[in-house]
């Protein structure tokens, strides 16, 4: 998986400050004229007051490369968005990097785009023959995962069972276009485990109130999990004095009630303890930041 953020609004944290600050000013409020202090101040003013609409006057664009499609339909249900994602209908091509790879490591020569039928019928002869051979797990992991998810947290044999099924699928839906069946058609037979490409843009406060609190808690999947890490971790790089404050839903809330919001990395390391009784999930006070430091998908990041 790889998260890139592409663009984001330059100016947003001092916007965000002037916008909150807008609200009880009978004077225009330029962002430009705001002191470092005074964007922290009124940034933590709006977790204080739950004050959410100045959040919306920034906005960030990410590149996502690498999650499957059983992320990307989780992703796309976050509707304050917008998205641009590869096409199956119109494209394979992350599909072909696998068939070119098993090429590749047979030392035999393979069109690298299609030129018709034929080509996908010999796409599907050489997939379907890898399908019957025997690959050592780590190689045959490694072929699949060009084009495929494979869940890291399953038993070994059971990667390996998978990943022939991948295989199998694979070889089908070429069979089906050497047949004339149209991409859209063919892709019933695919895995929702393929890889896509994917362009999310979100403003401030759909990520703040929305996104990652429910993304980043244990309780979401795992792939799109660690999703929200990668994307919190670029967030609060570019934008500390906003997200900082924002996390798991358990986070959120315990910053929507403490008089001063606390950064998640404190809550993290222990240097400041929670003091909600319990998090939205039901995890009481005394295990919540066990629950958040001891999921293996933060170690992975």
């Amino acid at each position: 998986m790889k998260v890139k953020l592409i663009s984001y609004t330059r100016l947003g944290e001092n916007i965000i400050a002037a916008a909150s600050k807008q609200t009880i000013s009978k004077h225009p409020v330029q962002p430009s004229e705001l002191t470092d202090s005074q964007v922290s101040k009124w940034i933590k003013e709006l977790f204080r007051r739950q004050h959410w609409s100045p959040l919306e006057f920034s906005e960030y664009t990410f590149l996502v490369e690498g999650i499957s499609r059983v992320a990307s339909h989780q992703l796309v249900r976050h509707r304050i968005a917008s998205y641009c994602q590869l096409s199956q209908r119109y494209s394979e091509g992350l599909l072909r990097n696998l068939v070119l790879r098993i090429c590749r490591e047979k030392g035999i020569e393979c069109p690298e785009k299609p030129a018709g039928n034929d080509t996908y019928l010999y796409y599907s002869i050489v997939v379907r023959d890898a399908t019957h051979e025997y690959m050592n797990p780590e190689k045959l992991i490694s072929i699949v995962t060009e084009s495929y998810v494979i869940p890291p947290y399953i038993p070994i044999e059971q990667q390996v069972d998978i990943a022939y099924k991948y295989l199998d699928a694979t070889a089908t839906y070429y069979q089906l276009l050497s047949q004339g069946v149209a991409k859209e058609d063919a892709r019933f037979v695919l895995p929702q485990a393929i890889k896509t490409i994917i362009y999310v843009k979100m403003n401030a406060r759909e990520l703040v109130t929305s996104f990652l609190p429910l993304r980043m808690c244990s309780r979401a999947q795992w792939e799109i999990r660690k999703l929200a890490w990668k994307m919190y971790n670029l967030l609060v790089k570019v934008h500390p004095r906003i997200f900082m404050y924002a996390g798991p839903r358990c986070v959120l809330l315990e910053n929507t009630f403490r008089n001063e919001p606390i950064p998640l990395k404190k809550l993290l390391t222990g240097e400041e303890n929670f003091t909600i009784p319990r998090c939205p999930e039901l995890v009481m006070r005394d295990k919540i930041r066990e629950c958040i430091v001891s999921h293996k998908v933060i170690n992975n990041i």
